[in-house]
């Protein structure tokens, strides 16, 4: 550690020649509803004397030349369009290229003009109203304790908790984060992180590479009718382009691994096409090492990930895109061979040895149909897979012994298509249409051993295939520059046992004045179980039978309204009620607190037969949002959400779920500090308070008797752990020279080193109840180095 703040102290005092670094800026300028290109923009770099600008040329496209380093404000204007700005960060190492999306005016108006970052209140996704806000890559690299993650990123928003130093699932609302839709360049993937359990949607280590990702969505509720399959939010992420002129290298050092990075064109003279690609591989066991405590105890995680894509635009057949992602991840979490130190993976008195495996991939295809109309195809596999050895170690024999407890080998892969047209009739009009379907080939085998005369016995154990499809319209009408209508429907319907699901949605959107908005979003979502759960079989004089299988969607009723003002060019306050109905959830057939609305607390994923789609919960709460947007040199987010989470299970007990932590707070900021134009040194702050999170008590009496833990179901998330507590800094040092760009930062997290509670587990050695905690001090320096 010594070594690594000498580097930046001697990186921060050297002095390299006073010459004046210039970058470019270029781009192209589209219509937001049919991706046509808009010639004639007006393209201006504000606060430059005089005024840098240039206008779009037939196809679109701008360039602007010897821009100097730093910050700056970028102003794009077009007559009968929405004029829109957006902050652009230009370094040496590497070109800026922008895609700008306007937005056509439903009837000509007096322009107002708002200089700030990109407003983040307005998302790519057409169709969305209420609860939802587009990031950016530079926010997840920006805020402190984010680790370069879109989901920890994420978690600073209002309503959304996630007080877990081990994961980063996100809890939204009061929802499980199995709700979570994960969208990756028009296609549905799986969970997006390295060591991560088949139907979950969260895990230590995220294999989204915020390198390759460019300004995407997230939503919390209501959203439009073209996502599906989901109850709780939506991720809809992209992947920007290569730079398609000139060649661009990047090398990175950290928390998330050791990373090397290359795009560029594939013929400079056509500049046709280009390629991006990114690979990383673990470095935790050089921050072990180190001394430092990710949460492991004695074990190195040991993981890898691959990203591409690859641009292919044509004259006359549209645009085509190859793009994957993949990671490969084994951990062995020994207890046989633990020492004392903080492990909040492994199982008491177990050796667990897990490997986790995902991609995803798909070809996308644009095409301009004409001016006013265009279609998407998107066309992919994804799949996962998890490998799980658990031995059970036997302390009463000298030495002790190791008995097998219980093994998985389970895998889904999914070949998805789909395809979109859409339409804009005129300024006030605007459909599209789609449709999607998910073909799964799943195998699910595991078993256990409870130590009797039985030995192993089955639990799920099945091979073969099922289907999920779904179609979707749906229509924005602009009754006037004030008023908008987005509406909707969509349809699922799931082959396994014919379970269907119609679902509306509603938008409105009504601007006050040029400050105020107020805004209303319904609708009915749905989505298919974890699909392990259909095939857990309970053991009958007829053999094993498949109980689940005729479990429903579960469904839930959305609905939300919001204000919106403006109180300054930068800064705005927005707040949201809401509420949630759910239901067609399963739960036990006999008298129990289980409910799926459940699923997601824990790591592991539950064999639990005889369900039936019966139980409700319900969400509600109010959420405030204050956000000055980066100006300035500066930039703060403070958050707040104060909700319930209830459920009813079979026993017909109105209990709180497992996810209802009542509250949760952010605080983040960050100030950048330019030393003439080649250094900024850069501080983030982040405040994170949060209500603790509910559990099942453990009935120790029963425990001792038993011999394993054993969960006091009466008193089901009655109990609450004390509320979670965080505060994050993180300096950065950033250092432009001719060709190339330099960055390091230090992300320390839990600098008042508050205890967090994570669980309370019963430990078979000392059969007494022990207590974990989360990660006390965390120090995550990195180095990135573009050119």
């Amino acid at each position: 550690m010594k070594r690594f703040v000498l580097i930046v102290f001697l990186f921060s005092c050297f002095v390299f020649n006073a010459q004046t670094l210039k970058q470019t800026v270029r781009g192209v300028v589209i219509d937001k509803q049919t991706q046509s290109p808009l010639p004639g923009a007006v393209v201006a770099v504000l606060n430059t004397n005089p005024i840098k600008a240039v206008i779009t040329d037939e196809n679109g496209k701008f360039r602007l030349d010897s821009i100097t380093l730093g910050r700056w404000a970028i102003k794009i204007s077009l007559i009968s369009y929405k004029e829109k700005s957006q902050t652009v960060i230009l370094s040496s190492g590497k070109e800026t290229v922008l895609n700008i999306e306007l937005e056509e005016n439903a009837v000509q108006a007096n322009e107002v003009t708002i200089v700030a970052e990109q407003d983040k209140t307005k998302t790519n996704n057409k169709m969305s109203t209420v609860s939802s806000r587009v990031f950016s890559a530079e926010d997840a690299s920006r805020y402190a304790g984010s680790r370069n993650d879109p989901a920890r990123m994420a978690a600073n928003f209002a309503g959304v908790s996630g007080a877990n130093d081990s994961r980063n699932d996100i809890i939204i609302r009061g929802n499980s984060p199995l709700g979570i839709l994960w969208r990756l360049n028009g296609l549905d993937i799986p969970n997006p992180n390295h060591f991560g359990s088949l139907g979950s949607t969260g895990g230590p280590i995220s294999i989204l590479n915020n390198n390759t990702l460019d300004n995407s969505d997230f939503m919390t509720g209501a959203f439009p009718a073209d996502y599906g399959n989901a109850t709780a939010g939506v991720f809809d992420l992209k992947m920007r382009s290569g730079n398609n002129e000139k060649y661009e290298f990047l090398t990175q050092i950290g928390f998330n691994g050791f990373e090397l990075g290359a795009e560029g064109p594939f013929s400079k003279k056509k500049k046709a096409g280009s390629f991006l690609i990114n690979y990383r591989y673990s470095t935790l066991s050089a921050f072990k090492y180190l001394g430092l405590d990710f949460g492991t105890g004695d074990a190195v995680p040991q993981y890898q990930d691959l990203t591409f894509k690859a641009d292919f635009p044509t004259k006359k057949l549209g645009k085509f895109s190859v793009w994957g992602i993949g990671g490969l991840s084994y951990v062995e979490l020994l207890s046989s061979q633990q020492s004392k130190k903080n492990n909040l993976y492994g199982y008491s008195g177990r050796d667990t040895y897990f490997k986790a495996n995902v991609g995803a991939a798909g070809i996308s295809h644009t095409y301009l149909l004409n001016s006013s109309s265009y279609t998407k195809f998107n066309i992919g596999t994804s799949g996962q897979i998890n490998f799980i050895q658990a031995d059970r170690i036997d302390t009463n024999t000298n030495p002790y012994t190791i008995n097998p407890e219980y093994r998985n080998n389970s895998s889904t892969v999914k070949y998805s298509a789909n395809f979109t047209y859409n339409k804009k009739f005129n300024s006030r009009n605007f459909i599209n249409v789609g449709a999607y379907y998910d073909l799964f080939y799943t195998t699910f085998i595991d078993s256990t051993n409870n130590f009797d005369s039985l030995g192993f016995i089955t639990l799920r154990d099945y091979k073969g295939e099922t289907s999920l499809g779904r179609v979707f319209f749906q229509w924005q009408h602009k009754f006037n520059d004030k008023l908008t209508l987005n509406t909707g429907v969509s349809y699922q319907y799931f082959l396994l046992n014919s379970a269907q699901a119609p679902e509306p949605r509603l938008g409105l959107k009504y601007s006050i004045n040029s400050k105020q908005t107020l805004s209303f979003g319904a609708g009915m979502h749905s989505q298919v179980q974890p699909l392990y759960l259909y095939f857990a079989t309970s053991k009958t004089t007829q053999g094993n039978v498949e109980t689940n299988r005729n479990l429903d969607f579960t469904r839930a009723i959305h609905g939300i309204l919001a204000y919106d003002v403006n109180i300054a060019n930068n800064v705005r306050i927005k707040t949201e009620f809401y509420y949630q109905y759910m239901y067609g959830v399963p739960v036990r057939s006999r008298k129990d607190y289980f409910s799926a609305i459940n699923l997601g607390a824990d790591f592991n994923s539950p064999n639990v037969d005889s369900l039936v789609s019966n139980g409700t919960g319900e969400n509600y709460g109010v959420e405030l949002t204050i956000e000055k947007f980066y100006s300035k040199g500066y930039y703060f987010l403070i958050t707040g959400s104060v909700f319930q989470s209830k459920y009813v299970g079979s026993d017909k007990v109105y209990r709180n779920s497992a996810f209802n932590g009542n509250y949760v707070f952010n605080a983040l900021g960050g100030k950048e500090f330019k030393i003439k134009e080649k250094h900024i040194i850069g501080l983030d702050v982040k405040f994170t308070y949060a209500g603790g999170k509910r559990y099942v008590p453990i009935d120790l009496a029963a425990s001792i008797a038993y011999g394993d833990e054993v969960r006091d179901g009466t008193q089901a998330y009655t109990k609450q752990y004390s509320e979670y507590f965080r505060m994050d800094v993180k300096p950065s040092y950033r250092l432009n020279t001719k060709r190339f760009t330099h960055e390091v930062s230090v992300d320390i997290q839990n600098i008042t080193q508050h205890d967090n509670v994570f669980q309370q587990i019963y430990d078979l050695n000392t059969k007494s109840i022990k207590t974990d905690y989360q990660l006390k001090f965390f120090i995550i320096p990195q180095y990135k180095l573009t050119f």
